[in-house]
């Protein structure tokens, strides 16, 4: 390399550095189009593209700063979570932008049964985030990043923060609604013989009340930590049982098991006939 000169191929790494740098951006914008809810306020103009104003219209402040959000749908449309239609005349001269919802943004929509929204939020909290920046103390030390992030094992914090433990619970429900749906879609007979099932760490239930809803003559039961199942609905076919799975589970014909690791993304599902 000639002295004062920079090659192509290192100034590519530096822009690649930069963008691994901000990356994180695309988290804290999705984040934020969750909480402002955009993609339920287009969703309630009928799912029709829609102004920056009228979005801005519909947020839950008195005076919501419109240049900032510009900014903010900006990058969301680039991530394709919203669409951009060509601006259009409004009849005062000035041009509008048209948003538009895609295939992406209706996960972000609340109250809907098929909604990453709260999974959106357990995973962009403080508490989830700061975990990460232990990785190098794990490397010199070893341990765990949670544990050296707030002193205490994960479960233990889920059961000593009532905010934590619904925040996480709610993440879990969201997630395996979805998955649970896509299991009884493709294994289609595989609940028909068994006539009882025990979810194991089935949370607040959600896994168990989706198979009962497909399979009715099922008796489900619903196991987990006592914290957990405190904070458990009422759900028709579904018996919520406290309890340590590394001491005794409860019986039935079938074990349903979620393996996760700690960012809580699916690896595996495993039904075991006992």
């Amino acid at each position: 390399m000639e002295t004062g000169k920079i090659s192509e191929d290192v100034l590519r790494g530096q822009a690649e550095i930069w963008q691994l740098m901000f990356s994180f951006a695309d988290s804290m914008a999705l984040k934020c189009a969750m909480e402002l809810r955009i993609a339920d306020i287009i969703h309630s103009h009928g799912g029709f593209p829609v102004t920056l104003s009228q979005i801005a219209s519909c947020i839950d402040s008195p005076s919501p700063d419109i240049p900032y959000l510009a900014r903010i749908m900006r990058l969301l449309v680039r991530k394709n979570i919203f669409t951009a239609h060509h601006p259009l005349s409004d009849g005062s001269g000035s041009e509008s932008t048209l948003y538009g919802r895609t295939h992406v943004s209706r996960w972000l929509l609340h109250g809907s049964d098929l909604s990453l929204a709260p999974m959106i939020v357990m995973e962009n909290h403080p508490w989830t985030q700061g975990p990460w920046h232990c990785f190098s103390t794990c490397v010199k030390e070893g341990g765990i990043a949670f544990e050296k992030t707030h002193g205490r094992q994960f479960w233990d914090l889920a059961s000593q923060n009532p905010e934590f433990n619904n925040m996480f619970n709610n993440g879990m429900a969201c997630t395996a609604r979805i998955i649970t749906r896509a299991i009884l879609t493709g294994y289609k007979d595989g609940f028909g013989c068994i006539g009882s099932l025990v979810d194991v760490g089935g949370g607040t239930g959600t896994v168990a009340a989706e198979i009962v809803k497909s399979y009715p003559h099922i008796k489900a039961t619903n196991f987990d930590l006592p914290h957990v199942i405190a904070t458990a609905p009422l759900l028709d076919g579904v018996c919520h049982v406290g309890g340590d799975m590394f001491k005794e589970i409860p019986s039935a014909d079938a074990v349903f098991m979620k393996v996760t690791s700690y960012a809580h993304l699916l690896i595996v599902i495993l039904i075991i006939d006992l």
